[in-house]
């Protein structure tokens, strides 16, 4: 599983104009699906996004995490974060799983975030969507569960 995530100040999903999820300061984590990845992937990337403390203390370094300033995600599927363009000027996407282990997988990772006690926003899995932002910083990250 892999996870962009932004920091963001404010961010929006909008489906066809409709705005179907929203948030104020936190996280934005885009986030994609390859055929391996199992549960416990979801599990180790929800516990890294929850934990990881890049926003900044008192003193200006980056010391807490999203649930320490009380921030939100939004959540966005993304297959095309596992799309190679090594060869060629397409990209081919064989690698982002099936839509259904994808679908499962996402709604976990979701899941399993809420459960820590944050807020989480999504968009419309397999949609095409409007993403928003404002990155903070900016500040932008990669995870990925595969060492």
């Amino acid at each position: 599983m892999r996870a962009l995530l932004q920091r963001c100040k404010t961010a929006s999903v909008s489906v066809g104009g409709e705005t179907v999820g929203a948030i104020d300061a936190g996280l934005v984590v885009l986030l994609g699906v390859t055929h391996e990845d199992t549960e416990a992937d979801a599990a180790y990337l929800a516990d890294k996004v929850a934990g990881l403390r890049i926003f900044e203390d008192e003193d200006g370094k980056m010391n807490i995490s999203v649930a320490d300033v009380g921030g939100a995600i939004l959540s966005v599927s993304q297959f095309t974060l596992y799309g190679d363009a090594r060869k060629g000027k397409r990209p081919n996407f064989m690698a982002a799983a099936r839509p259904e282990q994808a679908l499962a997988l996402y709604e976990r990772f979701n899941a399993l975030l809420r459960e820590k006690g944050l807020t989480v926003e999504t968009g419309r899995f397999g949609e095409m969507m409007d993403v928003s932002l404002v990155n903070w910083g900016p500040v932008t990250i990669w995870l990925d569960s595969k060492a």
